[in-house]
Formats: structure tokens, C-alpha cells, sequence
């Protein structure tokens, strides 16, 4: 099918034109601002190609009826193309997700036990490993951090979920409960931790980034980002 072709098809659907073009920008920022907690073995250019397929697919079932603006729609349905291209891949080892979840259990244990906020020594100290090995941990588990906070990573929200369309009532409750907890958790996350999380997801700065804005490294920012996506899992774990 041709340029123009597509163009024909996406405006005859959607009731309205939508110049793809446009949006290819968005594209490349989506997949370079996943690419920057990402490991080398994933290229941009493949990120970018599923984006784009993303996008069209976007276009052609986008309904303004439903409110929300094509560029949000396409956002989410990008996002989600690039995600589901890196599932296929499946360069992420399994003891990398159970060394995730093993800090998770180890933030859960502390703070229920605490009744405050895991200190790095402690959960160490729980996992009975070294803070060096902790840290090295984060380092390694971050990159598999691919999904938004507010999506389970075991059991990722389907589309229709994503874009709002057929919902039953109780999915409805459901969600917003899970989104107001989870923001009530952000709001009570360590000072720094979450500075990190708002200047990635809200800013979308990049590591590098954020490290000059914090006067620290890259690795650094990493670790805290890591350990700020556990620490949520933990306090949400009822939820998801």
C-alpha cells in the first residue's frame, strides 16, 4: 500500500485527515526517550519502525468522539508497539525479573515492619547481600523497568484498557482506585526519589540528564529511579 493510499484509507476511517507526517516526531522522541533505559542490544531504528506502525494503526482507529486528542491516542498506541516489539525480543534474562522482585519483597518486609521508609543498608541487609551487590542490582533490574509505573509489569494493561474504550463499570473503579493509591505513593516516596520520577516521567529528561540536574552520575540516577519503581511496587503490590 502506498503513502498516499494510507493517507486515503486513515482519512476515510477516522472521518477526518490525519497528515502521519506530522506526527513522526513524536515517534522519535517516544523511542529515544525508551532507548535511554535500555540496553545496547535494542536499536532505535527497530523502536522507531514499530513506532511508526503504531502511529498508522493509531490513525486509523482514532474516534474524536471518545475526547481525548490524536496525539494522546497516538502516544499510547506507539508506546504500546514499541513495548510489544521488545517483548518479542525477550533480551531480558529471567533472573534479572526475580532479582527485581526479590528487592520488592525486601522494601515490603522493611517498611511493614518499620512502619518508614527501606534505608539502601537495610535492604542489603535483608537480601543478605553486600551494598555494592545492592546497587548493582538496580543498575541491572532497571532496564526492565519498560513499562509506566501505573502498568503492571507481570500483567500489562491490554489496549482497550489503555485507550478507555469498553470498560465495565467495575474495571472502571478499579483503575481509578489503583491510579489514586498510586499517586497517594509517589507523593510519600524519599525526597530524591521522587524528584527523579518527576523529572523522567513528567520532564522526560533523560538519565544524563537528570544526573546534571542532581550534580550526580548516571548511574546514580539509574539506581534511584530503580529503586523508586520498587519501592512502589512494594507499597502497590494488594493492587497489582
Amino acid at each position: 500500500m502506498t503513502g498516499t493510499q494510507i493517507y486515503a484509507n486513515i482519512q476515510k476511517q477516522s472521518g477526518q485527515p490525519i497528515d502521519i507526517e506530522e506526527f513522526l516526531p513524536l515517534v522519535n522522541r517516544i523511542a529515544y526517550h525508551l532507548k535511554g533505559r535500555l540496553p545496547d542490544s535494542v536499536m532505535v531504528d527497530d523502536l522507531i519502525q514499530s513506532g511508526v506502525v503504531g502511529l498508522i494503526e493509531a490513525a486509523q482507529k482514532f474516534d474524536a468522539s471518545q475526547g481525548a486528542s490524536f496525539e494522546t491516542y497516538a502516544g499510547i498506541r506507539i508506546r504500546g508497539a514499541m513495548l510489544d516489539e521488545i517483548r518479542r525480543g525477550d533480551w531480558t534474562p529471567r533472573s534479572v525479573y526475580r532479582k527485581s522482585r526479590e528487592v520488592s519483597d525486601a522494601i515490603a518486609k522493611i517498611e511493614a515492619k518499620q512502619g518508614r521508609e527501606a534505608k539502601d543498608p537495610e535492604i542489603a541487609e535483608e537480601m543478605q547481600i553486600s551494598l555494592d551487590d545492592y546497587y548493582h542490582i538496580l543498575q541491572d533490574t532497571n532496564s526492565v523497568q519498560l513499562l509506566s509505573i501505573d502498568e503492571p509489569d507481570h500483567d500489562e494493561l491490554s489496549e482497550d484498557r489503555m485507550v478507555g474504550q469498553m470498560k465495565s463499570q467495575l474495571a472502571e473503579i478499579s483503575e481509578e482506585g489503583f491510579h489514586k493509591a498510586l499517586s497517594q505513593e509517589i507523593a510519600n516516596l524519599p525526597e530524591k526519589e521522587k524528584l527523579v520520577m518527576a523529572l523522567y516521567y513528567d520532564e522526560e529528561l533523560n538519565l544524563k540528564e537528570i544526573g546534571e540536574v542532581l550534580d550526580v552520575s548516571e548511574s546514580r540516577v539509574s539506581q534511584i529511579h530503580s529503586q523508586a519503581i520498587k519501592r512502589l511496587k512494594a507499597r502497590l503490590d494488594d493492587w497489582i
